[in-house]
């Protein structure tokens, strides 16, 4: 094992991935002094500013890890003009917030707005705020039918928030970086039970739940960290019979102050088995970056002067708003500017890894300024050391997308962005959907019209099919991409992938390839028709297979054409009304992308003496020609060779039909030499039938309990529902494999 050094980050293994966690504590908190609870309990009760009951304040005190640092902020804030309080101003009132590291085996967590649309097995409590003398308190009441029905409720909102995303690989990278909204609750019972104090989480839901998925372990689900989580927090300490009575808040918080200690004493004896040149454990690094969670606690609400609401409901009406501003009001980031941001930062990321020589560091600097705009497009041949690259944007893109899906970079790079979003995974689809805005770059403004599609064909893959991502190629330069047909033809993998990337950039950006082609499945050829759908980067990859001319063709005369500056005739609002493409009226200077014919002497197919403009329909015909006319059937031979589409089936080679993979056939157990082998077929099959008859049942069982509740998901996390679901396409794909051997026998009707 590496020498390790104190503060240096570590990699540990998380499930079937690697997180690097940036820094880890070699030493916990101790526990709250008690004479230091009470000095912040006599100054919240003595702050003119703040508004709880004295109760409220012994929980606030219990749950701060430094109860000094809250009191010295509410000391010091007699006078709201220098108060150290944290005050946001919403409609109808000012709310006030201390700001400090709490235990997280001290939050509860409130109820998630996020699954309020849902059907749950668990009804969420009665909710009521509290006021005192006309004037509300920062606190609420949540009143719930018994224990069991608040242990239910809390154990529901943590597994339902876990299904439904976990920010758990990033927490445990960083901790819990930005700080939850806070606040007291009373917790009160129909059943008499007496009432408990605690602080709730009102926004952070989704990170608290969280951090306890990384207490409990890569390999726990959302149902045993809601286990781990629950048992925890109402966890209640044991009174010997002799003891005084203590009230049940009381006998909880000393339950979870014990569990905390265990939980100490367990990461204390973690961090002894390291020497001191050895990195902490995993579970050490779990109870590290778990422990603390950073924190807003409102302490109080001021009402304004025209309020219209009741001093019981301003407290709970004035922290919605807050949410709603952060969660609803405010306009979000849309998915290509949070791209651009987190492409950006993880391609820095990149840059200052530390990794390669600096010859390397000072070339992937010019990368990352030309990637993010500090550099134009006509700079890429200073930048990549080839006075022959040409200065376009199309040139840029290309080269871009090269250096950017290099092994190496592709996986350093798609690693820190999942960890800028806090992603556990990402596909190619979404590395993709990072590319597409730098990219775009160059023509961002003068074809803004499409960029929306285009973004959106990028998404969906853009060009980045399997073989682009692989090492060993290169671009091959040139001025004309039609030059690289015939080296394309000839086996010429670098000219084949270079068409790939820049007539399929130029076809996403001309809004000629759109996310899932087309916008619906026709027998004619027309504007926003295609023959089958399939992916962008799976048709993209039909048109650069080996032996596709007509493919190969039909990208090269697409980057040829290509302009930075405006859109092409292809992408006009004609096409978008449906209206016949033909009689548009050319302009002096349009551009347009054309229909390929192999027998004409310029490949381009003409009607009436005019070139035929390019639909969607042909490109996805010339990614697969026998495919589009299986689609079609064979009646339409004649009318698609009547509109010029090039479907004969000889102009390109048969393709594997697009979005159905190929399956492993059943695995077959080795024969018994004492059972004959029909025998055993029979045996076999018996029990699939038998196998299979369960699984029925068993699906329509959890189908039934479907109707009642939306949560928990009936075939659990998306981890195993991925697991289950190619279990079971392997099974359905073996059995459809034998479908020819009845091929001669009178089949049942669907």
């Amino acid at each position: 094992m590496p020498a390790y050094t104190a503060g240096a980050s570590i990699t540990v293994e998380w499930g079937k991935q690697q997180v690097e966690v940036s820094t880890v504590d070699h030493a916990l908190p101790d526990a709250s002094d008690v004479d230091e609870r009470n000095k912040l309990v006599k100054a919240g009760m003595r702050s003119p500013l703040v508004a709880l009951p004295e109760d409220a304040w012994h929980a606030v005190a219990r749950a701060t890890v430094t109860p000094e640092t809250v009191a010295l902020q509410l000391r010091e804030s007699q006078d709201s003009r220098a108060s150290l309080l944290l005050e946001e101003h919403v409609d109808g009132a000012t709310l006030r917030s201390v700001h400090g590291r709490v235990w997280l085996s001290e939050l509860f967590p409130a109820i998630q707005p996020r699954t309020g649309q849902e059907l749950l097995a668990v009804d969420d409590p009665q909710v009521t705020g509290m006021a005192e003398n006309g004037k509300p308190q920062a606190i609420l009441r949540y009143r719930y039918e018994s224990l069991k029905h608040l242990k239910r409720h809390v154990q529901q909102t943590i597994s339902t928030t876990l299904y439904r995303n976990s920010y758990a690989e990033s927490i445990l990278a960083r901790r819990v970086t930005r700080a939850l909204i806070v606040h007291p609750v009373i917790y009160e019972f129909d059943d008499g039970t007496e009432p408990v104090c605690a602080l709730v989480a009102r926004d952070g839901i989704t990170r608290l739940a969280s951090a306890w998925k990384v207490l409990a372990g890569p390999d726990s689900d959302p149902e045993q960290v809601a286990g781990l989580a629950v048992d925890t927090l109402l966890a209640q300490y044991q009174q010997a019979a002799n003891e005084p009575a203590k009230p049940l808040t009381q006998r909880m918080a000393l339950g979870r102050q014990s569990r905390r200690k265990l939980l100490r004493d367990e990461f204390i004896r973690e961090i002894g088995k390291a020497g001191a040149n050895e990195q902490p454990s995993l579970r050490a690094v779990q109870i590290a970056q778990s422990h603390l969670v950073p924190a807003h606690i409102t302490v109080g609400a001021q009402a304004h002067e025209r309020t219209s609401l009741n001093a019981e409901d301003l407290f709970d009406d004035a922290l919605r708003s807050i949410l709603a501003s952060v969660h609803v009001e405010f306009k979000p980031w849309d998915t290509a500017a949070q791209n651009v941001e987190v492409a950006g930062r993880a391609l820095k990321r990149v840059l200052h890894s530390g990794t390669g020589s600096g010859a390397a560091e000072d070339g992937l600097h010019a990368v990352y300024e030309l990637a993010v705009g500090l550099r134009p497009a006509s700079d890429a041949p200073q930048v990549y050391g080839n006075q022959s690259i040409p200065s376009t944007g199309l040139w840029r893109a290309v080269q871009l997308l090269h250096t950017l899906t290099r092994p190496a970079v592709f996986e350093e790079l798609r690693s820190r962005a999942k960890e800028i979003k806090g992603d556990r995974r990402m596909t190619d689809k979404g590395y993709a959907g990072l590319l597409g805005p730098i990219v775009d770059h160059p023509w961002r403004s003068s074809k803004k019209s499409a960029a929306q599609q285009a973004r959106n064909a990028w998404s969906n893959g853009g060009v980045l099919f399997k073989e682009v991502l692989e090492d060993g190629w290169a671009p091959v330069v040139t001025e004309d991409f039609t030059t690289l047909v015939e080296p394309a033809l000839k086996g010429s993998r670098d000219a084949r992938l270079t068409l790939a990337l820049a007539g399929g950039t130029a076809l996403i950006a001309d809004k000629l390839l759109t996310r899932n082609v087309g916008s619906s499945v026709g027998l004619t050829r027309a504007p926003g028709k295609v023959p089958f759908r399939g992916d962008v980067h799976k048709i993209v990859e039909g048109l650069a297979r080996q032996g596709n001319e007509i493919g190969f063709r039909t990208l090269a005369l697409a980057a040829q054409r290509f302009e930075d500056d405006r859109l092409p005739r292809n992408s006009g609002t004609r096409q978008q009304l449906g209206l016949p493409y033909d009689q548009d009226t050319e302009r002096d200077g349009d551009y347009q992308h054309s229909v390929v014919d192999l027998q004409a002497s310029d490949h381009i197919l003409l009607a009436d003496g005019k070139p035929v403009m390019l639909l969607e329909w042909d490109i996805v015909v010339a990614s697969d020609p026998k495919r589009s006319l299986q689609a079609l059937g064979p009646s339409q031979d004649n009318e698609q060779d009547d509109e010029g589409a090039e479907a004969d089936g000889t102009a390109a080679p048969v393709s594997s039909v697009g979005g159905v993979e190929d399956v492993e056939e059943l695995s077959q157990a080795a024969p018994d030499v004492e059972v004959p082998v029909e025998q055993q077929i029979q045996d076999r099959r018996r029990a699939l039938n038998n196998c299979l008859a369960d699984a029925k049942t068993y699906v329509d069982a959890l189908a039934d309990l479907g109707q009642a509740v939306t949560f928990p998901p009936l075939l659990g996390p998306a981890e195993d529902w991925m697991d289950l679901r190619d279990t079971a396409l392997h099974v359905l794909n073996a059995i459809q494999n034998h479908e020819a051997d009845y091929a001669g026998e009178e089949q049942p009707e669907e």
